[in-house]
This record gives C-alpha cells, structure tokens and sequence, in this order.
C-alpha cells in the first residue's frame, strides 16, 4: 500500500481546522474582499494559502490580497523575494509598506503594543484604499491560549483575543481563522514545506513574557495531553456562579 505524503496529510488536518474555525466563528461571508498581513512567518504564509485556495471555491465568494508591512526600526526582516513569489503563484496581489514607533511616546505602552498598533493601522489604511471589509491575521490556537495566560496572570483578566471583531473607528472587522490550527502543525508543515525563517532580532522579543508563557503551556501539556483543548474550551465555558464576586482591591492589607 503507497505511504501518504505527509506534507498532504498535515495540510488536510490544517484545512480541516481552519475550515470549522470560518463555520464555527462565521469568519468568511459572501462578498468578502479580504486583506491578508503577510508577516513573512509560517503563521502568515499558512493563513494566505488558506483563503488564496477558499477564494477559489464558489461558496462563499471571497477576494483575497495580501500586505506586508515593514518596521523600519526593528530588525524583523522578511525574504522579500520569496513572499512576491508565493503571493505570485497563489494569483494574490501582494502590496508592500513601511512604518515606525517611537518607544518612549507612551511608557503607558509596550514597545511590543505600539509595533503592533503601528502595524494595525498601517493596514486599516491598505484595507480601507484597498476596498476590503476585513483583515486577516495569523494568529494560531496557541497565541490565543498564551495570550489568555498572560492576561490572566500579569492583568487579572480572564480575556484573550476574538476569532472575529469588528473595529470600532474602523469599518472593518478583523477575523483569525488559524484560531483551531495547532502552532506545531502549522510549523511542521513550513519545514516540510521548505519556507525560509524570517531574521528575528527585535529588541524587545523578551519583554512581553510569551515566551515563558509558551513555555507554561507545553509544561501543562506534559501533565494533561489535552490540556490545550480544555484551556481553548475554558474560554467560553464561563461558569459565573461558581467564582467569586468581583472585589476593587483583593491587594489591600489593612483591617477594614
């Protein structure tokens, strides 16, 4: 009997979840022009060739562009040759732009928020000349566990991010239809796929914690292999009558 090949095997288990990701969350609408932030990461390329291959499927009838945005003072750098080439043979218009932050505008901020609200904006601005209703990014089903964690620990909120939301001075709606994809598989199959790593050497990669929460999360996956999946459904299987009432000050020490 002729062995699979595994790269087709591992993009049917990605398709599979991104498919009841867009089903389940209702990410993908008829009429849809979709704009893709192509980072140039495995993330990224994954969630192109996704939506460049939905677009071809008659139902629903979406559109797909990609934009890759530059942060000229960060030395995060993307094979520029490599990403023209893959949004060329996937037929995606790829639009290219540059941008900045200055890091001591908001101490209020992280330096990791302000590239990414920089970013953000760039691409409301391609989106909007652009005539896209959305945006899609490439978050995957780890960065929404990681990002519960830290909230959870360093905000004390039980918060993460949406699969879909739509932007408030903005009239467009961000979705994350990677949301069910497993961060592994997607890197699997980048490997198998022979994309080119991008340079990472931002100098605030270690001041946001996501490492350590990255960590906390395969730790957790040694006790309980489904540890994953039960964090994912956490988020919405809230329930408010078994927690404690919501107090101003649980830090406060005096004997009032």
């Amino acid at each position: 009997m002729k062995e699979k090949d595994p790269i087709t095997v591992l993009e049917k288990q990605i398709r599979k979840r991104f498919n009841k990701a867009c089903k389940e969350y209702n990410l993908l609408e008829d009429g849809d022009r979709i704009l893709v932030g192509l980072s140039g990461g495995k993330d990224s390329l994954m969630l192109l060739k996704l939506l460049a291959l939905q677009s071809r499927i008659y139902k629903p009838r979406i559109s797909v562009i990609a934009a890759h945005i530059r942060m000229s003072n960060i030395p995060y750098v993307a094979n520029a040759t490599f990403l023209e080439e893959f949004c060329s043979g996937l037929g995606v218009e790829l639009i290219t732009a540059e941008t900045s932050f200055d890091a001591t505008t908001d101490k209020r901020k992280s330096p990791c928020f302000l590239c990414s609200w920089n970013r953000r904006k760039t691409l409301f601005t391609i989106a909007q000349e652009n005539h896209c209703n959305k945006i899609a990014l490439g978050h995957n089903m780890d960065d929404f566990i990681e990002t519960m964690l830290m909230n959870i620990t360093f905000q004390g909120a039980f918060s993460a991010m949406a699969p879909m939301m739509q932007m408030r001075k903005f009239p467009i709606c961000v979705i994350r239809p990677l949301c069910m994809v497993n961060e592994q598989d997607i890197a699997e199959y980048a490997r198998l796929s022979g994309y080119p790593p991008q340079i990472k050497n931002c100098p605030y990669e270690n001041a946001s914690n996501r490492k350590e929460m990255k960590e906390l999360l395969h730790h957790l996956e040694k006790l309980n292999p489904e540890a994953r999946y039960n964090l994912w459904g956490s988020m919405s299987n809230i329930q408010s009558e078994l927690l404690p009432p919501r107090i101003r000050n649980i830090n406060n020490n005096n004997n009032e």
